[in-house]
This record gives C-alpha cells, sequence and structure tokens, in this order.
C-alpha cells in the first residue's frame, strides 16, 4: 500500500496532540483541543489551519486565459492582476467536477483545487488543453498552504509580511515576502471571517506555523473547519456540490457567466435551467438541539422530498441547522418541513442563507 501522503506541518499537528485522520487522500489533523472551542476562537480571535492538502497549479504560456475561460463557469479575461476568482468547473452534462480559486498573475495563472479533486481535475486540464500553448505544473506537494482566520489575523499577518494585508481587497492577491522567505498571500477564506491564506515553500512552513501560534493563533483542525464554512453556508464538495448537481441548482449562479462566450457545460446549464423541478439548495433551521446529518431524509407529511447534505449544531448560534436539497416548492423561506433523525421527524424552517455573517467592523 503507499504510504499516505504528508503536509509539512504534519510533525507540528503529532507534537500538539491533534487526532489525525485520512482525508481527501491526506493525513489530517480533525481536532486538538475541540472543536466548539477552536470553533470559537477562530470567531472572536483567529485560528491557524493547514491547508496544504488543497491542490495548487500553475499556468503559463500563451494559451492559459483560453484553456481557463474554457474550463471555468466564471469569467477569466474580465480579472485583474491580483485578482482572485471563485468558479465552477463543469462537465458537458452541466454539473461541477470541483470549485476552484482562480488567481490572475502578471505572468500567468493559479489555481487551487480541492485536494480530493486533484487528479480529475488535473486530468480534465491536460485533456483539454491538448493542442494548446499551456504549461500546467502541479506545485501541490512542494509548497504549503495556511489560512489565519479570525478578527484579529490581519494584524496578526501583518507583523510577518512586506505588504500589509489590510491593503489587499477581499479576493485580492499578492507575492511578497513573508519572515523573509517569499510567499503569495491572498486575503480569502472558508469560514466567514476575514482573514488571509499564504502559500510558501515547505521548507519554510514550519517556521511560519510556529511563528503565527506564538502571536496568537490557535491551531485548528477540519472539524471547525467544517461548522464554521457550514455556520457561512458555504458549499462543500462531495456534500453541497457534486458530479450530479449544477451550479444553479446549488444557489451559485452569481459564479456562471452565460455572457463571456462558450464554455463546458453552458449547454447543459441552460438546458437544466429549464427544467423547474430540480432540487435545490437550502437552509434548514432545526428545533432543539439535536443535529441533522448528511443523508437524512427532508419530509413533507411524512412523504420525503429531500436529503440533507451538511448539518451541525452551531457553536455560534447556538442552533441546529442544515443544508439540503429539495424542489423548489418547498424551498421558500418561511416553510415548515421535518428531517427524520434515527426515526423522529423533527420540524425544520427553510431560513434564508448564509446562517451567520461575521459583524462589520
Amino acid at each position: 500500500m503507499p504510504e499516505i501522503p504528508k503536509t509539512a506541518l504534519y510533525q507540528q499537528h503529532v507534537d500538539l496532540g491533534a487526532r489525525m485522520v485520512e482525508f481527501a487522500g491526506w493525513l489530517m489533523p480533525v481536532v486538538y483541543t475541540g472543536i466548539v472551542e477552536e470553533h470559537q476562537a477562530v470567531r472572536t480571535h483567529s485560528g491557524l489551519f493547514d491547508i496544504g492538502h488543497m491542490a495548487r497549479l500553475s499556468f503559463s504560456g500563451e494559451d492559459a486565459l483560453a484553456l481557463l475561460d474554457k474550463v471555468c463557469t466564471n469569467s477569466i479575461s474580465t480579472m485583474k492582476d491580483g485578482q482572485v476568482r471563485y468558479s465552477l468547473v463543469c462537465n458537458e452534462l452541466g454539473c461541477i467536477l470541483d470549485d476552484v480559486l482562480v488567481y490572475q498573475w502578471s505572468y500567468g495563472y493559479s489555481m487551487v483545487v480541492n485536494a480530493s479533486n486533484r487528479m480529475k481535475i488535473v486530468e480534465w486540464l491536460d485533456k483539454h488543453r491538448a493542442g494548446m500553448n499551456v504549461e500546467l505544473r502541479d506545485q501541490t506537494m512542494d509548497t504549503a498552504m495556511i489560512a489565519i482566520q479570525g478578527p484579529q489575523a490581519i494584524k496578526m499577518v501583518k507583523t510577518l509580511t512586506d505588504v500589509d494585508p489590510a491593503s489587499l481587497k477581499y479576493y485580492y492577491a499578492t507575492a511578497t515576502r513573508c519572515m523573509g522567505q517569499q510567499c503569495v498571500l491572498s486575503r480569502t477564506g472558508y469560514t466567514g471571517e476575514d482573514g488571509v491564506e499564504i502559500m510558501i515553500g515547505n521548507d519554510h512552513a514550519t517556521a511560519l506555523w510556529d511563528e503565527l501560534e506564538t502571536l496568537g493563533g490557535k491551531p485548528a483542525g477540519l472539524g471547525c473547519r467544517d461548522t464554521l464554512r457550514l455556520e457561512a453556508a458555504m458549499p462543500l464538495y462531495g456534500h453541497e456540490l457534486s458530479e450530479s448537481i449544477d451550479p444553479l441548482q446549488a444557489g451559485l449562479g452569481w459564479a456562471v457567466k452565460f455572457d463571456k462566450g462558450a464554455f463546458i457545460g453552458k449547454t447543459a446549464i441552460l438546458e437544466r435551467q429549464k427544467q423547474k423541478d430540480l432540487p435545490v439548495r437550502i437552509g434548514l433551521e432545526l428545533e432543539g438541539k439535536r443535529p441533522a446529518r448528511e443523508g437524512c431524509a427532508i419530509q413533507l407529511d411524512g412523504k420525503t422530498i429531500g436529503t440533507v447534505t451538511s448539518g451541525t449544531f452551531t457553536p455560534t448560534l447556538q442552533k441546529s441547522i442544515a443544508m439540503g436539497y429539495v424542489p423548489p416548492a418547498y424551498a421558500q423561506v418561511g416553510t415548515i418541513l421535518q428531517i427524520d433523525i434515527r426515526g423522529q421527524a423533527l420540524p425544520a424552517k427553510v431560513v434564508k442563507l448564509p446562517f451567520y455573517t461575521r459583524p462589520k467592523t
């Protein structure tokens, strides 16, 4: 059996006593001291996440833009230098192969891909760049990626980087130096909080992590990353997103630019849009503290009409919340449905997403 890959920060997690699990083909920390404690640290101060398992790809060559505009639903040609743009990569049927972040640089482009979809997306890109002048480099194994998220994150990172992260607009990035080492700093995240993500060479990841921890960042695992993103109603591939769901069903129509020209899946998405009974993503708030888990049936008067894709008892809001898919007829905010939790049908109200929005400063 091949060895399970480890990020450059693996030993840090072990030394901190993290519970390590296999996730998306990598050994990753799921929890250090407690999911709720780590979750609250991100909401009130700052949390550190090792996201080195995410795939990091770079593109160069005169056809790089043409390739990315071909495979991405969002517009790449309208991006500015340093801009980061969320997009879906769809198949010919209009369904989602992955959700990605595309970065534009003066010299080319880069892309961050979900860890579980790394090989699938690399193969997809290789297939569609055939005959094009595009060089694709997979830098995942040579670099580390750390997310610093929370209300104190920007202030913390300012002391370490040549560029003040506060000067970056949301969803913009820059090449700079961090603790004297070349890195990429982006004002992005997956928690619903302000913060940054830093890509840096493997050899410098440990020193950066240790310094961020010294400055007050609390190590946070995949467990609280999931509760944080769920509160912020951010979809997760393999849960809210899959090869049977199109972007419009998922509520991600804002990331699909039909007026940009041809892209893979465009025709199919437009055809699917005509099908008025395709399930759509909704938010649900349950009575009581029992969490609805993935796979629980969403019901109306005892009849199953949909399925929960993610659910938890939220540490911030102190409520049981869930996301799932139901036909549009049952998706209106305020609709009362039920969720079957181990044979008991619990009332659940359709609510507006996101569940949580960070306070404005």
